[in-house]
């Protein structure tokens, strides 16, 4: 029996045309049944969607809306809750990530949508969350309140499990509309989540929609995006330029596209006691869901003069590497993605200054590279540089010329060195600078590629000084 995905708040579900899609991966097969409205069911929807935000969702308390969301996380994070247990169950077929790593992965990520931390990604954009509820004092004088769009669509991408809960969860935050489609590669988290809210709180439940089309090709494309007032969406530069072009005029489009993460590791941190341990951080930051997030590294710039030189960390990296590969298998890769992988291989063995470890069969691989190596890509699914560098402050230079791709650095060095090094980096686009063994795992509140995870989703309403007094004149107490 197909496993219905979405959410669709005033539909039944015989009203809903389905297209059944199939997953394979360790041995078991799933069917998954994506809801595929006609247009007049998306007009409604968008409609109803629009309506309850204006009517229901304004008036209530960014609290309740705490509320809500950390029950629902609450039950995600019960491994013996119906959701959580079909969670394991499912998720490792559709995605294809082994059970270990999506059982880890989804409680770490869900972790981040308790109450403190979302009472954190508030204090973060808004130094009054009190804004999102009416007109509050502004420090300048006169008030100023904060609200979301009646309707936000969002357009996720499922390269990572889960990943539609943060821009989710955003847009409930600062009470927006929402209506999101479902990612193809992982449709199932966000419908199983809006669920959840609306058991939670029935009328929050209706103010959020979880749907599918086919990009391009769905009825339904069209009314979404005309009907949208802000558009969030996750995908490749191609895909995230396609969607702007069929976008009306004045609609906000906030897009999150390629990017490519990297670490840098002082000489200061590689001695026989650290190096190691640093080893196994980064051989996590690199297997975690196999470099398709845009904060995973995929290149490692080793400074020279430690007592463990970069040639030998690498060999700690493979080692570290082909232990997770035996504890947490690769996922199944795709001829498209085996082919990624062959090609890197071949291009580093070409090279004369490269030392390539690991054997074509083996489920990763590590390259050592010997030269003044700029930022390039790895091939993925477990494939990384580590490039032996002089002087850790040559490395914003390095990377510089790839600044609209930059985003996550994983920094291992002291304090002082640490602070430099963060100056450099962010002088050339970098956004987020965390320790190795964090990269894949962003703060609550985290801003993504440097941008207001809240902020830039509302519309700021201010009422100035001068018209605060002036109305002090028409006051009864005035004659």
């Amino acid at each position: 029996m197909a496993e219905f995905a979405g959410h669709c708040p005033g539909l039944a579900r015989d009203e809903i045309g389905w297209r059944i899609v199939r997953h394979a991966a360790w041995g078991e097969t799933v069917e998954v049944a994506l809801p595929e409205l006609s247009e007049a069911q998306a007009a409604a929807l968008c409609g109803q969607i629009r309506e309850r935000a204006r009517t229901a969702l304004r008036r209530m308390a960014v609290a309740r809306i705490v509320e809500a969301i950390d029950g629902a996380t609450a039950r995600l994070l019960d491994r013996s809750h119906p959701v959580r247990r079909k969670a394991e169950a499912l998720l490792p077929v559709v995605t294809g990530y082994d059970r270990e790593t999506v059982r880890l992965g989804l409680t770490g990520f869900l972790k981040t949508f308790r109450r403190p931390q979302l009472l954190r990604f508030l204090a973060e954009d808004f130094s009054d969350p009190g804004l999102l509820d009416g007109f509050r004092p502004a420090p300048k004088g006169g008030l100023v309140r904060a609200q979301g769009p009646d309707l936000l669509l969002h357009v996720w991408a499922g390269n990572v499990p889960a990943l539609s809960l943060w821009s989710l969860v955003c847009g409930l935050l600062v009470k927006a509309g929402t209506v999101g489609k479902l990612a193809s590669a992982e449709p199932l988290t966000a419908g199983w989540f809006a669920g959840l809210i609306a058991e939670q709180d029935p009328e929050l439940g209706e103010c959020l929609a979880a749907v599918w089309w086919k990009g391009g090709e769905g009825a339904s494309e069209k009314v979404f995006l005309r009907e949208a007032d802000t558009v969030l969406a996750y995908g490749d530069d191609a895909t995230l330029a396609a969607l702007r072009e069929k976008l009306p005029i004045g609609t906000r489009f906030l897009s999150h596209g390629h990017r490519i993460g990297f670490g840098v590791i002082a000489r200061e941190a590689l001695d026989r006691r650290r190096a190691p341990a640093l080893a196994r951080l980064a051989a996590q930051d690199v297997a975690r869901y196999e470099q398709q997030g845009c904060y995973s590294p995929q290149m490692l710039f080793v400074e020279r003069g430690g007592l463990v030189a970069p040639a030998e960390f690498a060999r700690y990296l493979a080692h570290d590497l082909a232990a997770l590969a035996a504890r947490h298998p690769r996922r199944p890769l795709s001829p498209g993605e085996a082919a990624g992988v062959a090609a890197w291989r071949q291009a580093q063995e070409l090279r004369d200054t490269a030392d390539l470890l690991g054997e074509p069969a083996d489920p990763w691989g590590v390259v050592v590279l010997d030269g003044d190596d700029t930022l390039r890509p790895s091939g993925l699914n477990r494939t990384v540089a580590v490039v032996a560098v002089d002087d850790l402050d040559a490395v914003p230079a390095r990377v510089a010329p790839h600044r609209a791709f930059l985003q996550t650095a994983g920094v291992a060095a002291s304090p002082e060195r640490l602070l430099r090094l963060a100056d450099g980096l962010a002088a050339v686009g970098v956004s987020r600078i965390t320790a190795i063994g964090a990269m894949t795992r962003p703060e609550a509140g985290w801003h993504h590629d440097g941008r207001f995870s809240l902020l830039d989703l509302v519309t700021l309403t201010e009422i100035e000084a001068g018209a605060e007094a002036a109305a002090e004149g028409f006051a009864p107490y005035a004659d």
